[in-house]
């Protein structure tokens, strides 16, 4: 009893005050209330025990430092592995947000969540590691973690080296604004996006989708869109077709428009893009046109003059117009264009994730086409003249498909009907198509 007394104390003498009620041994040797009295005692330790742990783990863990790994309920009603990037407090004692990485999915759907979306009894603290993991690091030099370290590179940043591809995740880790509204879509953002100071503690950005001012307020852009004469994208319409059109914006002449677009497409790429410098490029932007105006889906920009052949820098379909066949339609414009150029043309890398595989889509459908409906032999020269696809980028298409061997100094294209009709079917539809006919365009030329 006296080891009893001593921890209730500890613990502010409210134990003692439980116990001292039936606790003590009688003379009469009553088994049964001895019994009663240490099972009485156990369960106020263990009860007192738990407490202290509690009290210590909120103590240590709360508020949870960056770098911390966790599990998190997403938006499956699922548990998941995220480790903490930020945190910011909230008004109220002790209220935290945390912005967290999901580890198993890509940064575009880091987010802040709450403590009440976390298992708290999944915690590593940073610097933490679990058994497996530690016994296997050991088995690792030094020299070879950080070769895996320079290494892993997330998609769509392969031409980043180790110090560039740091600074660029520090610098865009937090999402700076979470949502837009964009006509009649209100949008979750994917990224950062480096919007000017007095924007950034805007949850919500409000775009004008005929000139792309963007506001902080809905009544601010109701107020502007009672004002702007603007009904669809500043520059020349080069493309009509149906109810898709495709307008020519000059950077040059149309700087803001230009800084704005790539505000807005910033918050859905992740690889490094221009802000300022929109004097030097033409955007090409897709609209869906009705009584109202013509509205935006999509773009691609493109370098007035490029040195190294590249005929497209950046695209994007916004989220709501996604798997509609419009990236591909954006891809096969781009290379319409170097083909009324007399040009091949390749785009800028490093390419976006969903980018690369858009392109590999189009060049698998462009160049397996040709191939089964042409008879006879084929050079890549010939491909790339066909298509305006630069050659680099046919032979590599055809090497991932397994269509084509080094044979005496030269490749050779192996063109199996059956596997060019497998090929084509696990490349998909190509989309929504651009008829060469309606093209009314002429290349830039420097005023």
């Amino acid at each position: 009893m006296g080891s009893v007394d001593v921890f209730a104390r500890s613990n502010g003498g409210l134990a003692m005050d439980r116990l001292s009620t039936g606790s003590h041994f009688h003379a009469n040797g009553d088994e049964q209330r001895t019994n009663g009295s240490l099972d009485a005692a156990s369960a106020v330790i263990a009860e007192l025990a738990q407490d202290t742990t509690l009290k210590r783990h909120k103590l240590t863990a709360l508020p949870l430092e960056v770098g911390a790994r966790v599990l998190c309920r997403w938006r499956d009603d699922k548990y998941h592995p995220v480790r903490v990037i930020e945190r910011r407090k909230l008004t109220g004692p002790d209220e935290y947000q945390y912005y967290v990485h999901y580890t198993e999915f890509n940064r575009r759907l880091d987010e802040w969540v709450k403590l009440d979306q976390l298992e708290m009894e999944s915690l590593e603290q940073e610097g933490e590691e679990k058994a497996d993991d530690k016994a296997g690091s050991l088995k690792m030099t030094r020299h070879q973690k950080r070769k895996i370290d320079e290494t892993h590179v997330e998609e769509g940043h392969e031409d980043f080296d180790a110090a560039s591809l740091r600074e660029h995740e520090e610098f865009t880790k937090v999402k700076n604004i979470s949502k837009i509204e964009l006509g009649k879509y209100e949008i979750d953002t994917w990224y950062f996006s480096p919007f000017p100071p007095e924007y950034s503690n805007c949850d919500k950005l409000f775009f004008c989708e005929f000139c792309l001012n963007f506001l902080k307020r809905k009544e601010q852009l109701t107020r502007h869109m009672r004002k702007c004469t603007y009904k669809h994208p500043p520059g020349d319409e080069i493309y009509r077709s149906g109810s898709l059109s495709m307008f020519e914006v000059d950077g040059r002449k149309n700087k803001i428009y230009g800084q704005n677009l790539c505000y807005l497409a910033k918050l859905f790429l992740d690889h490094k893009t221009l802000y300022y410098d929109v004097d030097f490029f033409l955007f090409y932007i897709l609209c869906e046109c009705d009584d109202r105006g013509c509205h935006m889906v999509g773009y691609f920009s493109k370098e007035k003059h490029s040195e190294e052949g590249y005929n497209l820098a950046c695209i994007l379909t916004l989220p709501p117009y996604q798997r509609k066949g419009y990236g591909k339609f954006l891809i096969s414009f781009s290379y319409e264009l170097s083909k009324k150029e007399m040009k091949v043309g390749t785009p800028e890398r490093p390419l976006s994730d969903l980018g690369l595989l858009s392109y590999r889509g189009y060049w698998t459908r462009v160049l397996l086409d040709i191939i089964k409906k042409h008879r006879g032999n084929l050079s890549i020269k010939e491909l790339s003249d066909m298509t305006a696809i630069k050659t680099e980028d046919v032979i590599s298409t055809l090497q991932s498909l397994e269509l084509i061997q080094y044979r005496k100094g030269q490749h050779v294209i192996c063109a199996d009907p059956k596997l060019l009709e497998r090929h084509l079917k696990a490349a998909g539809k190509g989309g929504l198509e651009v008829d060469p006919t309606k093209l009314i365009w002429t290349p830039f030329k420097e005023q």
